[in-house]
């Protein structure tokens, strides 16, 4: 959660522009803004709100999308071109809108849904206010760096290094996955240079570029970074934007220019079918190319969500499937030789969670609104992981009979209640273990020990009677049985 007292202290003395058509929000969303910012300057529309602008000076420009005279994503544009390093959060309410495909492509710093959700929204307000008081601080740094520039070149470039390198942890520490992942790349695609005989200065450029190839995940958005499912189309097209962003930002520093172009060119495909720029066979770079493989290589052997890892000679062969068409075929035969006696270390090379913190963080898209216990999603992410781990060896099944009949003699307003109490009386009793509220009217409690449920009994018991309801309770013994998702046990309800 984010410290506001911090909040406030650090954009104490910023300007904010935010730009609403619909007053009732403008109103209500300003004087929210008032507490945190110097001044908060407000405008009905694009038009408006870009007169303001070209007046006076703005650390931050908040905007809707959906506008009359001029819609946020045409203001965007107007901004960027006196000033591409302004910081703009958008608001809107349709998420799956062109206009917001389009106010991301234009390096907006975030988004916010609509109707607001005031946790959410401080977080992204922290995230821009602390970019722009640590660009004030580098400026900063930069001018005293600048004046000792004489004396001490070799300083300055080890500390651009270890800038970049933090930035890179910065990644990491929002996506555990890639971590893991580009530290690995860096290690396959070693291998497969040193198999192709490429010079230590080389291969070194590739190790380097291997380990930044993700960092310009550093501006996609946590709601799709983090998202621990398959992504939607539009999620998938602003991902996509890392490459560009991790380009833009490595060509700016001369000592990575070369590293820039591979980082750029690693989504690309031998058979011209990949992206940013859909360039094929010789036209890659070849470091890039074997940075291509060693990425997808790993990709391969990682354990997803919602797709199981293969092993190492399964990665060969797939790799070799695919040569000529996503592969250099030369790259390919190196791969062959140098990764086939890879050993992996299967407990870490996983995105599932692996800490009590990251279980947390991937459960924040698993949260059932109604109930507040973990949904049936998140239930099919932990028997995919207890598959793996065996961290729990006993499920509890509570079936609820009747409940559609009750909906409708009752209503469904007074369905909720009952699920909630429900809900709030198991997460009350096994306040150990985790709660999920399954096919839709029902519950399931996964335990690391024998669950004992006669404690529960009489109180759910007394909750039914109250409601002229009924439930049945079955078990089931995890570590007898290799359940990987709540499918497997549907016929339970029967």
């Amino acid at each position: 959660m984010v410290d506001t007292k911090l909040l406030q202290t650090l954009a104490h003395d910023m300007i904010l522009l935010y730009v609403e058509d619909d007053a009732g929000i403008r109103k209500s969303m300003s004087k929210y803004l008032e507490k945190f910012f110097a001044s908060v300057v407000v405008a009905a529309d694009g038009v408006e709100g870009l007169e303001l602008y070209r007046k006076q000076h703005f650390d931050i420009v908040i905007t809707d999308l959906s506008m009359p005279k001029m819609n946020g994503s045409e203001m965007i544009v107007e901004i960027r071109e006196s000033d591409s390093e302004i910081s703009i959060l958008i608001t809107t309410a349709h998420v799956e809108s062109n206009y917001l495909i389009e106010a991301i492509k234009s390096h907006v710093d975030g988004y916010i849904i609509k109707p607001f959700d005031y946790k959410i929204l401080n977080e992204e307000l922290f995230k821009v206010v602390q970019k722009i008081y640590n660009a004030k601080e580098n400026r900063a740094y930069k001018l005293h760096l600048k004046e000792l520039l004489d004396e001490q070149t070799q300083q300055i470039r080890e500390n651009y290094e270890k800038t970049i390198y933090a930035m890179v942890d910065l990644v990491e520490q929002r996506d555990s996955y890639t971590a893991g992942h580009s530290k690995r790349v860096a290690y396959y695609s070693r291998r497969i240079a040193q198999e192709m005989g490429y010079s230590n200065e080389d291969i070194t450029i590739l190790e380097q570029a291997a380990i930044l190839h993700d960092i310009g995940k550093i501006e996609t958005p946590d709601a799709v970074l983090l998202k621990p499912e398959k992504l939607t189309q539009i999620e998938y097209t602003l991902i996509q934007e890392h490459v560009n962003v991790g380009y833009n930002f490595l060509n700016k520093i001369p000592m990575f220019k070369v590293i820039a172009k591979i980082v750029y060119q690693h989504h690309e495909r031998y058979d011209g079918a990949g992206y940013p720029n859909g360039i094929k066979g010789e036209d890659i770079h070849p470091l890039a190319r074997i940075l291509i493989l060693a990425d997808a290589f790993d990709a391969m052997v990682t354990n997803r969500i919602y797709k199981g890892r293969k092993s190492v000679d399964e990665a060969l062969v797939e790799l070799e499937r695919l040569s000529e068409k996503q592969f250099d075929p030369e790259v390919v035969t190196a791969a062959q030789r140098a990764l086939k006696d890879v050993k992996l270390n299967h407990e870490n090379i996983n995105q599932l969670p692996k800490s009590k913190l990251e279980e947390e963080r991937f459960a924040y898209f698993y949260k059932d609104a109604l109930s507040d216990v973990y949904n049936q999603n998140y239930l099919d992410v932990v028997l995919t992981k207890n598959i793996y781990n065996y961290s729990y060896n006993a499920m509890l099944l509570f079936f609820i009979h009747g409940f559609s009949k009750f909906n409708v003699a009752h209503g469904w307003a007074k369905g909720d209640e009952v699920l909630k109490e429900f809900a709030q009386i198991l997460n009350t009793h096994f306040d150990e273990d985790l709660v999920f509220r399954i096919f839709g009217d029902d519950f399931a409690v996964l335990s690391k020990v024998s669950i004992q449920s006669s404690g529960v009994v009489k109180v759910l018991d007394e909750l039914m009677a109250e409601y002229g309801l009924h439930y049945t309770m079955k078990s089931v013994d995890l570590s007898q049985t290799q359940i990987s998702k709540l499918s497997d046990l549907s016929f339970l309800k029967h």
